[in-house]
């Protein structure tokens, strides 16, 4: 703990399913575990917020939908709302996910509030990697990161293509992604595990929104290859458009009594646990954090050499990583990895060893908090 008095910081992120939202819940849940006054501000509250706790609070962005507003004005109520909160609360930051809509909403705050409520912001990829090339929207996320007070990004990788597509000169501080030891760590899965599997099958799995850019179809392709040579069955998890597309090409490969679909799953690390190998063959990841949270349950990452994910998976260390839409390469590093059971638990020791030393959760919030304190203009002592 700092001996630094408290902080007020304000969080606001999309609280729904995603990344970003629950990066940016469970660094609001270490806060204020640390003393620090946590204020959500969001349209709902955030689904990994869990059970009560005295330092964190969540205040709803309501918005009026007047008559002569084509459509209701969410980025005016959030910024009133954070403003609202910020004045009532006394916030000495606000720590924002996504440089659209949310930094330029807090841009709008701070110029309500005062130069005092200080802002950072997250980019987690989205607004980089999409929104930022669209020609319309890029003079409005450029502002957004170049008004805020500090600015942080979940990769390397992230970095390199916010400079490069907003021509972007600023400081960005590296914070990668982390996830919390005291629920991510290796379950003993093996009464879940038997409800998928038959002792002598292996079992592959994917997690993900199941957009196009997370490349399901090559998840598919490459169990397929795999099952040809290692009993084997395949465990979905999630939802998202591209899935009825997915369903028709399990059926046509003649695989459907092979793969389970799990939808939306909460206790994930119990999930991930049943894994022997997860597959991550995306197009785009800024980080990649499905892969990290398999890391700290034990479970090697076999993906693409796609945005931050080499960050995150060290090849040949805590998995293998092959280049976007190789099916037949990936393949082989999971079908070596199951046959393999010194390499299985070489690679699960690497996996654990990683995730609580380089993603250490105390470790990552210890940094955010050395970035409030930098913008506030104190200096931080330990």
């Amino acid at each position: 703990m700092s001996s630094q008095k408290p902080l007020k910081i304000g969080i606001t992120c999309y609280p729904s399913l995603g990344g970003s939202g629950v990066v940016a819940t469970e660094l609001g849940k270490l806060l204020a575990e640390q003393g620090h006054q946590v204020h959500f501000i969001a349209h709902s509250i955030p689904f990994r917020l869990g059970s009560f706790h005295k330092n964190i609070y969540y205040h709803e962005v309501e918005v009026n939908d007047y008559y002569v507003f084509r459509y209701p004005p969410y980025d005016l109520s959030l910024a009133t709302k954070m403003a609202q909160v910020a004045n009532m609360q006394q916030l000495d930051v606000l720590h924002v996910h996504y440089a659209v809509p949310h930094a330029v909403c807090a841009f709008l705050a701070k110029q309500m509030v005062g130069d005092q409520l200080k802002v950072v912001t997250t980019l987690h990829g989205t607004d980089i990697t999409v929104l930022a090339q669209d020609e319309s929207l890029k003079d409005l996320i450029r502002l957004a990161i170049n008004e805020s007070d500090a600015v942080t990004a979940v990769s390397q990788d992230l970095i390199r293509e916010t400079r490069e597509v907003l021509d972007i000169n600023r400081d960005i501080d590296l914070t990668y992604n982390f996830v919390d030891h005291r629920v991510y760590y290796p379950r003993d899965s093996a009464s879940l595990r038997q409800d998928f599997a038959e002792p002598d099958e292996k079992v592959l799995m994917h997690i993900s929104n199941f957009r196009p850019v997370k490349r399901v179809s090559d998840v598919v392709d490459i169990f397929a290859r795999v099952n040809e040579q290692v009993p084997s069955k395949l465990l979905l998890v999630g939802e998202g458009p591209d899935l009825p597309k997915i369903q028709c090409q399990i059926n046509e490969l003649g695989l459907a009594d092979k793969v389970h679909f799990l939808g939306k799953q909460d206790e994930i690390a119990h999930v991930i646990s049943m894994a022997d190998v997860l597959l991550l063959p995306s197009e785009k990841e800024s980080f990649g954090l499905v892969a990290l949270e398999a890391m700290a349950c034990g479970v090697p990452t076999v993906g693409s050499l796609a945005g931050g994910i080499p960050e995150l998976v060290t090849h040949g260390e805590t998995g293998f990583l092959a280049p976007v839409g190789d099916s037949g390469q990936m393949a082989e590093y999971v079908i070596n990895i199951l046959r393999d059971d010194k390499l299985k638990d070489e690679l699960r020791k690497a996996c654990l060893h990683r995730s609580q030393t380089v993603f250490c959760n105390e470790q990552i919030r210890s940094k955010y908090e050395q970035i409030y304190y930098r913008v506030l203009g104190r200096e931080e002592t330990s």
